[in-house]
This record gives C-alpha cells, sequence and structure tokens, in this order.
C-alpha cells in the first residue's frame, strides 16, 4: 500500500473490493428463497435470476471506517475484514426495515424490496441479514469481545427505530429529541457495529483507545444524520436516489423540521399547521415547508451541526493516537461527511 493518503473515492472503491466477496458469500448461505430475495436487495440479480453486472450495492463506507479503525490501531485491515462485513450486513439489515417504516417504495435507484415483493419478504430478509452478522464475527478472532459489542448496536438501533417513529406522531417535537434519534439511529450503528470500535478491537485495541474511536464514530455518525436529514429535503434526486423535498412530502420529522418547529416564530407555527393537516401535502406546499424551514434558520443550524460533530469527531480521533497514514484517510472521510452536497 502507498505512504500517501488516498482519497475518499479510492478508500471507498478499497473496502468495496475488500468485502463484498465476503458479503456474497454470507449471502450465499442464507436458505435459498431468502437468499435469491437479499440479491434482489442487493441489486445482484432481477427477479428472473439473470444477474447484473454493475449492481448499485452503496458507497462502502462503513466497511471503510472498520478496516480504518483497525489499521489505526496498528492491526493489519484483513483481520478487520469479519467485522466489516458484519457492519454492512447490519447496515443493509436496517435499511430493510426502514423502507418499510418510512414507506420508502425506491432504494439506489431502484424499488424497495418491500415494495417489489411484499411487506413480510423484507422483513424476513432483514431479520436474516441481523443473524447472518452475528454469524460472521462468530468465525473470527476475538468473537467474545466483538459479539456483544455487535448486539448492543442492533438494540441501540432499534432503540433509534422506534424514536424516529415516535416522532412522526406529532408536532411537539424539540432538536434535542431528534438528536436523539441521529445519536441511536446513526451514530451508535457507524461507533459501534458499523465501524469504529469493532475495528479498534479487531485491531487489538485497549479500551481506551477503543472509546476514543467509538466516540469518533459516534459523533461521526450524527454529522451524517445531520447531513443526509438536510439531503432529504434539499438533495438532487440523481444522487440520493430519492425525490427532492420527500421527507417533507411524507411529514418526517428530520433534524431541521424539528429545529424549525422548536420556536415560537411565524415561521413554525406555519410549519406545524402544514404538519397537522390530515390531507397529504401538495408539492407547493412542500415546497413552502422547506422556505419556511429556511426561513427559521434550522437549514444552517443543521448543517453548523454537521460540522461541529464533524470536528468533535476528529478530536476524538487524536486522542486515539492513531497511526499516521490511516488517521489522515478517516480526517477525510469525516471531511466528506460533513460536506456533503446539501
Amino acid at each position: 500500500m502507498s505512504d500517501e493518503p488516498r482519497d475518499c473515492e479510492r478508500i471507498l472503491a478499497h473496502s468495496a473490493h475488500a468485502v463484498r466477496p465476503l458479503i456474497r458469500s454470507q449471502v450465499n448461505r442464507l436458505p435459498p428463497h431468502i437468499r435469491h430475495l437479499a440479491g434482489l436487495h442487493f441489486g445482484w440479480w432481477t427477479d428472473d435470476r439473470v444477474h447484473v453486472d454493475h449492481p448499485g450495492e452503496g458507497k462502502a463506507l462503513r466497511p471503510a471506517l472498520t478496516l480504518l479503525a483497525c489499521r489505526a490501531v496498528g492491526g493489519g485491515a484483513e483481520a478487520a475484514r469479519p467485522a466489516a462485513v458484519a457492519v454492512e450486513l447490519i447496515h443493509n439489515a436496517s435499511l430493510l426495515h426502514d423502507d418499510i417504516i418510512d414507506r420508502d417504495r425506491m432504494r439506489r435507484h431502484r424499488p424497495a424490496l418491500w415494495a417489489a415483493k411484499g411487506i413480510p419478504a423484507a422483513i424476513l430478509v432483514g431479520d436474516a441479514l441481523f443473524f447472518a452478522a452475528v454469524q460472521t464475527l462468530t468465525q473470527a478472532p476475538r468473537a467474545e469481545l466483538t459479539i456483544p459489542v455487535l448486539l448492543e448496536s442492533v438494540q441501540l438501533l432499534i432503540e433509534g427505530e422506534y424514536l424516529d417513529t415516535l416522532l412522526e406522531t406529532g408536532t411537539d417535537v424539540s432538536e434535542d429529541r431528534a438528536l436523539a434519534v441521529a445519536v441511536g439511529k446513526t451514530g451508535e450503528l457507524l461507533a459501534c457495529a458499523c465501524a469504529c470500535a469493532l475495528g479498534a478491537i479487531a485491531g487489538g485495541a485497549d479500551a481506551k483507545r477503543t472509546e476514543h474511536l467509538r466516540a469518533f464514530g459516534r459523533h461521526l455518525g450524527i454529522a451524517f444524520q445531520c447531513a443526509d436529514d438536510l439531503l432529504g429535503i434539499w438533495g438532487d434526486e440523481k444522487s440520493t436516489g430519492k425525490p427532492a423535498l420527500s421527507d417533507l412530502r411524507r411529514r418526517k420529522v428530520s433534524l431541521p423540521v424539528a429545529a424549525a418547529m422548536a420556536g415560537h416564530t411565524p415561521q413554525a407555527e406555519a410549519l406545524r399547521a402544514l404538519y397537522r393537516a390530515t390531507q397529504a401535502p401538495s408539492e407547493e406546499e412542500c415546497r413552502h415547508a422547506a422556505k419556511l424551514i429556511e426561513q427559521s434558520g434550522a437549514r444552517d443550524w443543521t448543517l453548523h451541526r454537521a460540522r461541529r460533530h464533524s470536528a468533535d469527531a476528529l478530536h476524538r480521533l487524536a486522542l486515539a493516537e492513531p497511526a499516521p497514514l490511516p488517521a489522515a484517510e478517516l480526517t477525510a472521510l469525516a471531511e466528506m461527511i460533513s460536506h456533503r452536497d446539501h
């Protein structure tokens, strides 16, 4: 490997190359019908079992964090490959369930599995991937340390998902409550299951360095959620795979929405009124809601929070005393996350 840090595109491409064959190997161990449905979700083949040459499988961000966290504490990337595979399986399981909860019909520019094959199919495939992630770690060194971390992360993820559903039930929410969702749903997943703690453990880190890298991942996850919530309103469909204003169309109480509603301004009152309406919002109402959020300052607030948590992440990364090259690459990923197109 070069002595010069790679750019984000090369980091992610290398991580995808390192873990995707192992992900396929784990999925191929599933029973035939569930395996076929999982392959549909990943985009590996069509419903007629025709293989797809270039499936859209996501950016492999979480495996990249896992592999780099391992290298940051002096371990070889090979030692973290099982953890990186487990991370990506957990992530995809959560996507399958998330799409059902949110009624999102598209995933990675193709129909979500629940929309194509039904809700029971998507639930069961998600469950199968959760267990496949645990199976992956049982076959790896230090399983007695990594499996409890993985299981704890999944429980925190589930808690975050449930808090997210509570946000959808009313308009008396605050940015603090929405932030709690970000911590549970994304921050913990990145810190524990998806990347940094598992990578550090795989690399042989002690408890102190592992905790610093876990905190790095937690802050990075919150920054990611802030950026994702901005994209859910103002994102470009070509890059997100979802229409602009999609979160407003289904009245999702994301971080910028919660921040805009938290005050007693005319914009907050108007936004709460739009969210209380019983009929589906029109395109004009969605555009108006986006304008209200901007006028309230909530868009800038969310962007500032993303960048603040990115800075906090880098502080905790420095405290972990990482090796210079993986530290530079982890820093590049953190910058990429907090400066995504908003």
